[in-house]
């Protein structure tokens, strides 16, 4: 039989997934990486090649362990990245500078070109869908500024996930869904533009091919078999950035489909033609999708996810008692307990996450607003329901300025990640977007996403579309409630007249920003 493996590296950790044909899960393994500061340089995020190498090396080994597979039974496989991350090589392959996808260390460099080259990221950006908040040119402007021998001796660029397949296949290349997020990238033409990295005085010749995800890059080398117990007759196959992969999995391969990714961060996910434009007002960000032909419209929720283990470890210690002793995962009894609190959670306004402003994002001040002195109606299982609908009212926010700029009608959205897992979140989901909301049964979206594109390669499947088509499977849908709707409709009023105002705050300095881009 054959098998296929997703390698999925992730903001913190790194995965190796084998699947069979059929999209089942055969066996995994995980090890956690930790992206460090870098002495002397704020807000930097480096990513340690070295040692990283030998955590992938040693996933795929026990993922072969644990599912009793040998290499040669591994028929295909792919890689798939957190976005942003950059690895950049000398002539001879060897990794001279990498950073993680946060990296924020080029807040001069950001101000240096808004100030020096007006008007050039509102230009970048209705060609790349991309600001220089988080994209790949600040960075290679701070290592020219800062580390000038290392930026001289720069022959290549390449994202994590495809740093990943070069050491697999000594094959350096891209894909559009994870090189156009470094905004050096054209999303009509699906490949880079380097005459942006010209015009502001870097290196023009540093681009590799970008290929199509699910294009066969060619086998497992020598040297990696030797670290990794793969055969050489294994095919590497071109993969892609995790969100867009993981719409794959999701089964959001056409133009229209939406979905909503609920973790940590969240995102809002629309498909697009690759030849729509990007907003003029910068609100969205724009990717390449793994679908060619298509684009993502893409809204981002900050710290959704983490704020609410946040509420969770700083407020709810009796029901993680409770839950201990019922054997239940602590959200499941939180849930159980907010299904009880009214629509609108008693007009209770968390302040944590603004809708996207992606030419000028910054965050007031985590708060809540709106409390009460009435225990009976103010207290932390109200205040947990709020976070929810909360998270769900910036989302729609999200989505109605996709579908203002493309034109798009949503009636459906697929709702995948931890946030899925419960019963009330999805509900809530649909009663503020008024969307149907489906649930798929796959849990491991990105990793499934990676192995359709591998599967592709090997000629198991005939693209990714068709791969989706036949290997996503759903579990549930949830259908809105119009009448709570209405509730949700004016309390999203109140949350924007709410969150401007905290702004304010912010701008006086009174209280101080969540969150704020590189050179703001």
């Amino acid at each position: 039989m054959s098998y296929l493996m997703a390698i999925d590296a992730g903001t913190g950790s790194v995965r190796a997934v084998i699947f069979d044909t059929k999209g089942k899960q055969i066996s995994v393994s995980q090890r956690e990486w930790t992206h460090l500061e870098e002495p002397g340089v704020p807000n930097s995020m480096s990513f340690d090649c070295q040692n990283n190498w030998l955590l992938v090396c040693e996933c795929i080994k026990e993922s072969l362990k644990n599912a009793d597979l040998k290499g040669e039974e591994i028929t295909a496989l792919s890689a798939t990245s957190m976005r942003e991350g950059i690895v950049l090589y000398d002539n001879e392959g060897n990794e001279l500078f990498a950073v993680a996808n946060v990296d924020a260390r080029a807040c001069d460099e950001v101000k240096y070109l808004k100030e020096n080259f007006p008007g050039i990221e509102e230009e970048f950006y209705a060609i790349s869908g991309q600001t220089f908040a988080l994209g790949a040119l600040p960075r290679i402007m701070w290592l020219k500024n800062n580390r000038e021998d290392v930026y001289e001796k720069v022959s290549r660029i390449s994202m994590i996930g495809d740093w990943i397949l070069f050491k697999l296949s000594g094959i350096i290349a891209t894909d559009p869904s994870n090189g156009g997020t470094t905004g050096i990238f054209s999303l009509k033409d699906r490949d880079w533009q380097s005459e942006m990295a010209a015009k502001t005085g870097l290196k023009d010749d540093i681009f590799p091919p970008c290929l199509e995800v699910g294009t066969l890059m060619g086998t497992v080398s020598e040297k990696a078999a030797h670290e990794t117990e793969l055969c050489l007759s294994t095919k590497v196959v071109m993969g892609g950035g995790d969100v867009q992969l993981g719409s794959a999995g999701l089964g959001v391969v056409n133009e229209g489909d939406a979905a909503i990714l609920g973790g940590s961060f969240w995102q809002q996910i629309v498909n697009i033609s690759s030849g729509v434009i990007p907003p003029k007002d910068i609100s969205v960000r724009v990717n390449p999708h793994v679908v060619k032909g298509q684009s993502q419209a893409e809204g981002i929720t900050f710290f959704s996810g983490l704020v609410m283990r946040w509420f969770r470890d700083a407020f709810c210690d009796m029901e993680k008692l409770e839950a201990q002793k019922r054997g239940m995962d602590v959200y499941a009894v939180l849930e159980e307990k907010a299904k009880s609190v009214p629509a609108g959670s008693h007009g209770i306004i968390p302040i944590f996450s603004d809708s996207m402003k992606y030419g000028r994002w910054y965050h007031a001040a985590p708060s809540f607003l709106n409390l009460s002195i009435d225990p009976t109606v103010c207290n932390r299982i109200s205040m947990f329901r709020s976070l929810q609908e909360n998270a769900a009212i910036v989302s729609s926010i999200n989505l109605q300025k996709i579908k203002e700029f493309t034109g798009i009608e949503i009636d459906t959205v697929v709702f995948a990640g931890g946030a899925s897992k419960g019963t009330l979140w999805p509900q809530i989901l649909a009663d503020v977007t008024g969307c149907s909301v489906k649930i798929p049964k796959v849990t491991e979206a990105t990793a499934l996403g990676a192995a359709m594109a591998a599967g592709v390669g090997a000629g198991i499947y005939e693209d990714i579309v068709s791969a989706a088509n036949r290997l996503v499977v759903w579990d549930k849908t949830y259908e809105p409630n119009m009448q709570n709707k209405q509730i949700y409709d004016e309390l999203k009023t109140k949350f924007e007249h709410a969150y401007s105002a905290q702004l304010k705050l912010v701008d006086e300095g009174v209280t101080t920003s969540m969150w704020k881009a590189p050179g703001l």
